[in-house]
């Protein structure tokens, strides 16, 4: 799973969990209700999608500082040596075509190839390239996974997951409620207010509902993919493409001691069948390399 998925999806579960137990401490549920007993779901609906398209967008201002933090990524201001010289000419290329700012490049300590791009807006972002990467890949395949990168950059997808995430937590604070606001009246026979019984349940609903509903951002995430592999072979080279994911592929057996926040480029395959399938953040290699020759 890719760490900007990861990261933001964490952030955002974290911050909705964290809001809706605010939200429910300070009282807020009396203002939802119409006489202590039925729910006032109009009133309700529009406090989720403030708390829930709030906890997504604090997520994506979030992204870059958490990326930065979790990864040890450190970003370019002064090139030290050709390699860091070429990242930063090859990265403000890629973005002149693809018609953004230069984002912040940056190169993170892993002896893993992966790359990984994220921030708040289009003109906002930040790229980085693990060293593994820049020592094993031949410069036009790390160019290639750098025109990825400015890809869904370009594509705007970060606020695009954003968006979709606001939905998703909307909903799920929705029917979070629902569900502790029935169990607390039917289980534990509250009459009015609310009992003990209606907040354990809302926090564990907004978890396990939470959880089922990020299929849907996931299903997002695996589209994008097939996106961002057509830029970059646009902006820079879909033959360079098409072999960097095969080494790439080629590379995933010597990674299985990889922490799953680190495989940012989409190189972790795992749970791919059945069920597990719809909680893979990006399609198999193999699909991606076809999708591409298939383009050609």
């Amino acid at each position: 799973m890719p760490m900007r998925i990861v990261l933001f999806l964490a952030t955002n579960l974290a911050v909705l969990v964290l809001v809706g137990t605010i939200f429910n401490l300070l009282g807020f549920q009396g203002l939802l209700a119409e006489n202590g007993v039925d729910l006032n779901l109009q009133a309700l609906l529009v406090f989720c999608a403030l708390f829930g398209f709030g906890g997504s967008f604090i997520s994506l201002l979030l992204s870059k500082w958490m990326a930065k933090r979790s990864t040890g990524a450190q970003v370019i201001t002064q090139p030290r040596n050709r390699d860091e010289q070429w990242l930063l000419e090859t990265t403000r290329e890629l973005a002149g075509k693809a018609g953004i700012d230069m984002p912040e490049v940056a190169i993170f300590p892993s002896e893993s190839p992966n790359a990984f791009a994220t921030g708040w807006n289009r003109n906002a972002a930040l790229v980085a390239v693990s060293a593994g990467m820049l020592r094993q890949f031949p410069r036009e395949e790390v160019r290639a996974v750098m025109g990825h990168e400015i890809g869904h950059v370009a594509n705007g997808d970060m606020v695009t997951l954003t968006l979709i995430q606001g939905v998703v937590n909307t909903f799920v604070m929705f029917f979070a409620r629902i569900i502790g606001h029935t169990v607390d009246r039917v289980v534990f026979k509250t009459e009015r207010g609310y009992g003990i019984g209606y907040f354990v349940v809302t926090i564990i609903a907004e978890i396990v509902l939470g959880l089922l509903a990020s299929m849907i951002v996931f299903k997002f995430s695996r589209w994008r993919e097939f996106r961002a592999d057509a830029a970059a072979a646009t902006l820079t080279d879909r033959a360079a493409m098409i072999r960097a994911l095969d080494r790439l592929r080629q590379k995933q057996p010597q990674q299985k001691d990889l922490p799953g926040e680190l495989t940012a480029f989409g190189i972790s395959e795992q749970l791919k069948q059945g069920l597990g399938r719809l909680f893979s953040s990006h399609p198999p290699l193999e699909e991606r390399i076809r999708a591409l020759k298939g383009n050609s």
